[in-house]
């Protein structure tokens, strides 16, 4: 990890987080309680995904410049995430930071960083 670059650039740039966000989809697909949540056509949310992370760890602001604003918790507000769910998702995410060959201190600061937004999202004890 280069502590001089922003995460996106340490993730490997638009490269790398396409692994990523593939990869993780894929088990967010096959995960019991994650996979319903979801619609069968994964792709566009794959993609919006790939534009906020790209935003989120410091690269271009694609998310904003198609979608304006993000206001993630708000555009959740539709699905029941509960304190689990977030702790499912990030499961995930750790898994695919794996799979792709993200090694320490990487991807525990990614992780990190991503913790906050999955508890954030969360608006609902019961689901």
């Amino acid at each position: 990890m280069n502590p001089n670059e922003s995460l996106y650039v340490n993730l490997g740039g638009a490269e790398g987080l396409t692994r990523l966000v593939e990869t993780f989809y894929a088990k967010v697909q096959r995960h019991p309680g994650l996979g319903p949540l979801f619609p069968a056509d994964i792709t566009p949310v794959m993609e919006k995904q790939y534009q906020f992370l790209s935003q989120f760890f410091g690269g271009p602001a694609l998310f904003s410049e198609q979608h304006g604003h993000p206001m993630m918790r708000a555009r959740h507000m539709h699905v029941p995430i509960t304190p689990e769910r977030a702790e499912e998702w990030l499961a995930c995410m750790r898994e695919a930071l794996e799979d792709t060959g993200i090694a320490e201190p990487l991807r525990s600061v990614v992780l990190n960083r991503l913790s906050g937004p999955a508890h954030h999202f969360v608006n609902t004890n019961e689901g």
